[in-house]
């Protein structure tokens, strides 16, 4: 195996953590076309998820973040979640962004081939992984409920710094998004920090929308959109939007990047609908998959595996989300069958 620069690596060790729900059947069907065109890598599995927690009353073991952090990448299924407050219970996946300080969240959306597909987009969407309003620091006072919203100048610094990085080496194109006309305070210093550092990049035009025009303008024209930068929440939320043009969740892949490691899943969650069918679409969890070779310096097999995700859209089989009927491991026997060279 070689590098973005031809230079020899040393075999990666990966993690797998399927997790919760179709997570159990995706992570296994994207672990065996990873094998087919990343020979080199190895993998050990790991626990994490609500159905640990209810067999052991730890969602994320220590030692499953042992193991996260003595990997080179992890791959994450999914985590199923209670609607309401059980005592003790905190999201892994939280847990991990959190443990690892993996500050950036990486929402590539690219058309595909296919009738679903909205031809012509291909954007990135850093949204900022660690605080906002997902910093859970929330309270009742009676009747009243109440959630603090943190944003801090050196995580948005760091998010606005990563996304001029990436732009750089895409289409040299930013928007900032952020509600700074009304949250003030808040996004008015995610806009200051991101403007700040967007200093730092002469070559690269950067402009700003507020989330609300963003929302429509990625209906109207997403086309014309490069590189984006946004907050916690916002991100969440016009990254499942995105996603939607080019055939929805179930063919949008993520990554959770930081300093040391990084952690990959799909965006989908542990549809505990059509857990253990076989009707999971494995797609998303393989473009996940070829996210993480590409951040490991694995482009050629990242762009392998890419094409042949592209080829499954093409002809089919296709998943019951993608309407057609075929099962998880007959999707994954098609895109292992499609990898070339």
């Amino acid at each position: 195996m070689t590098d973005r620069d031809g230079a020899h690596r040393q075999a990666v060790r990966v993690c797998l953590i399927p997790g919760d729900g179709i997570g159990q059947e995706v992570v296994p069907a994207a672990a065996e076309v990873l094998k087919k065109v990343a020979p080199s890598i190895s993998f050990v599995e790991a626990p994490a998820g609500y159905g640990h927690f209810l067999k052991s009353g730890n969602a994320l073991p220590d030692e499953t973040l042992r193991t996260v952090e003595s990997c080179d990448a992890t791959l994450f299924g999914a985590t199923g979640s209670p609607m309401g407050v059980v005592e003790g219970y905190r999201s892994p996946i939280l847990g991990l962004r959190r443990a690892l300080d993996l500050y950036a969240n990486l929402r590539p959306t690219r058309s595909l081939p296919g009738a679903f597909s909205r031809p012509g987009i291909d954007l990135l969407l850093f949204r900022e992984n660690t605080e906002d309003l997902y910093v859970g620091r929330e309270r009742r006072e009676g009747d009243t409920a109440i959630a603090e919203r943190v944003i801090t100048r050196a995580a948005s610094e760091r998010i606005a710094r990563l996304g001029c990085e990436h732009a750089r080496k895409r289409r040299k194109r930013v928007t900032f998004v952020h509600k700074a006309n009304v949250l003030r305070v808040t996004d008015g210093l995610f806009r200051e920090a991101c403007f700040a550092v967007a200093g730092e990049f002469p070559d690269v035009k950067c402009d700003e929308l507020l989330v609300d025009a963003m929302a429509m303008r990625l209906v109207r024209d997403p086309e014309s959109f490069d590189v984006i930068v946004t907050t916690n929440l916002f991100g969440d939320i016009l990254s499942d939007e995105a996603a939607a043009l080019v055939g929805g969740l179930g063919v949008a892949p993520s990554g959770n990047v930081g300093g040391k490691t990084a952690v990959f899943e799909p965006v989908h969650g542990s549809a505990p609908d059509i857990a253990g069918k076989g009707k999971a679409n494995p797609l998303a969890m393989c473009l996940t998959g070829a996210l993480m070779l590409s951040h490991l310096g694995h482009d050629a097999a990242a762009k392998r595996l890419e094409q042949a995700v592209a080829a499954v859209v093409q002809r089919g089989p296709y998943p019951p989300d993608l309407g057609g009927a075929a099962s998880t491991s007959e999707v994954g026997a098609a895109v292992r069958a499609a990898l070339v060279g």
